[in-house]
């Protein structure tokens, strides 16, 4: 029997019934698997093992096609959704192949942002066994952290490698590139030649000042924050974590029990 278009809307958004987890946690298993592709396709391949992963990645690409068309067609609100974030981020895990055979360079260094698409699964806190809203918000910081590494070095890289394959061979010397850009240690010893990839830095080393300082202060807070305090599960709303001195939780209000 035909999904209905508000079956089809519900199971690509649930995370709580075994469909719904199932479907999305595949998506999220493909997202990374194409983008450790992406990775594996920068070294030295036999001919054998590209074509395979062409293969995979090309199945993986009409997967997300076809889920892409599934989310259009269920939305009620369709102009809506083409112009919500989690819709451009889709279309740009899909276009970028699909116009790669007119050798749009611009257009293909946005499949580097196939990643951003498991942003989408980090509002869920049980998806991947996070139960709690603290472990939720570290999750959040490390993957956006990683996220914006990952990007970048995926960008420069693709747009070094063809001017400057000496030093910017493989996805590895891009995210080396990368972290000590972001970081601004700056060793010297990997630098862009072209206007796109100088160009491409500066936003890196601005990204580093502004965003990985005020990320990691954040994770670190959370950690100490986490340190002092003890595992009291809130009969009332849930909360896990508590001071150790609490006898009320700070949420609710709710009397909390100490074993």
């Amino acid at each position: 029997m035909l999904l209905s278009r508000e079956k089809t809307a519900f199971y690509l958004k649930d995370l709580e019934t075994p469909v719904g987890k199932a479907i999305n946690l595949t998506i999220a298993g493909l997202v990374l698997l194409s983008s450790g592709i992406f990775v594996a396709e920068t070294y030295n391949l036999t001919d054998l093992l590209h074509f395979y992963l062409n293969a995979i990645d090309t199945a993986i690409l009409l997967i997300f096609a076809a889920e892409y068309l599934l989310r259009l067609w269920s939305e009620e609100n369709k102009i809506e959704y083409l112009l919500s974030f989690y819709s451009i981020i889709d279309l740009m895990a899909i276009l970028p192949s699909f116009l790669g055979v007119v050798d749009i360079s611009f257009i293909r260094l946005l499949r580097w942002f196939r990643i951003l698409r498991l942003i989408r699964f980090l509002d869920q806190k049980f998806l991947f066994g996070i139960s709690t809203e603290d472990g939720l918000i570290s999750a959040r910081i490390l993957f956006t952290l990683f996220a914006i590494i990952f990007v970048y070095s995926g960008l420069i890289y693709q747009v070094e490698h063809p001017v400057n394959p000496e030093v910017f061979t493989t996805f590895l010397d891009a995210f080396y590139f990368s972290i000590v850009t972001m970081t601004t240690v700056g060793f010297g010893d990997v630098i862009p030649i072209s206007e796109l990839g100088r160009l491409m830095t500066v936003l890196m080393i601005l990204t580093g000042i502004a965003l990985i300082p005020w990320q990691v202060g954040d994770l670190i807070k959370r950690l100490v924050k986490t340190a002092n305090q003890v595992e009291t599960v809130c009969s009332g709303c849930g909360l896990s974590f508590h001071d150790t001195n609490a006898k009320f939780c700070k949420i609710c209000g709710t009397r909390l029990r100490k074993d």
